[in-house]
């Protein structure tokens, strides 16, 4: 019996592993059927699988490295939240060679945005949250932060990418600096601030305000964000002592 149960276990391992992978197929389909109402470049599409592929891949690493057997109601709202991040990037790629549908683009990005808080909440409802999800969110706002930080920088300046590049600049502190990787405590406010900094990068790429009020609420984002990570540094600095 034990041998057989087992078995049940390892393949049920197996297929929650395989569950990304219909991500990359859905994103697939969906870069297509983008490609029949707007144009694609070669760089687009490029940007926007290689994104999937690679999200998708340590998504399933993570998995693996759990042994988990259930992927989650969450997780899957976050996946289908990663898939139009996918879109997006495919979309801002293309942007710098070729004219894209902004609509399009907003669309896309609102619809992400309002997952974001939907993914938590089915999260804490189902009481599924886990470290590797929490990971998995976390790392997709953040790369969706980081697309539309390009896209907003060829309008306002390239110093907006600072908005999408402060997550990896912290993550990359933590390479140099030990203590800057200790377990911060949880804060709701972090949430906050990255919702508000993806709303404020949107308003600003959808064209709709004034080059003088796209320029403040992208500079609001940027404010918030700097307070945001700089409290947690400051958090981990004082107990750098304590790091082991």
């Amino acid at each position: 019996m034990s041998g057989t149960h087992e078995e049940k276990t390892s393949r049920t391992v197996q297929k929650v592993q395989l569950a990304p992978l219909w991500s990359v197929v859905v994103g697939a389909v969906g870069l297509a059927a983008i490609g029949l109402f707007s144009v694609l470049s070669i760089a687009g599409w490029c940007a926007g699988l290689l994104y999937l592929v690679c999200s998708n891949a340590l998504l399933t690493s993570g998995l693996r490295r759990r042994e988990s057997t259930r992927f989650g109601p969450a997780n899957t709202v976050t996946a289908v939240r990663s898939t139009l991040v996918g879109l997006v990037t495919a979309l801002v790629a293309t942007s710098f060679t070729l004219q894209i549908s902004v609509p399009l683009l907003i669309g896309l990005t609102t619809a992400a945005l309002a997952l974001d808080a939907v993914d938590g909440w089915i999260a804490r409802r189902t009481q599924t949250i886990t470290e590797l999800g929490a990971r998995f969110d976390m790392e997709v706002d953040a790369f969706l932060l980081l697309v539309l930080s390009f896209y907003v920088a060829q309008e306002l300046g390239w110093w907006v990418l600072s908005v999408g590049l402060l997550y990896y600049a912290f993550v990359a502190a933590g390479r140099v600096l030990p203590w800057m990787t200790a377990t911060l405590p949880p804060r709701y406010w972090r949430k906050v601030v990255t919702a508000a900094a993806g709303i404020g990068l949107t308003i600003a790429a959808s064209g709709l305000l004034p080059s003088w009020a796209g320029l403040g609420v992208t500079l609001l984002a940027l404010g918030l964000l700097i307070e945001s990570f700089g409290r947690d540094v400051i958090w981990l600095f004082r107990r750098r002592r304590t790091f082991r």
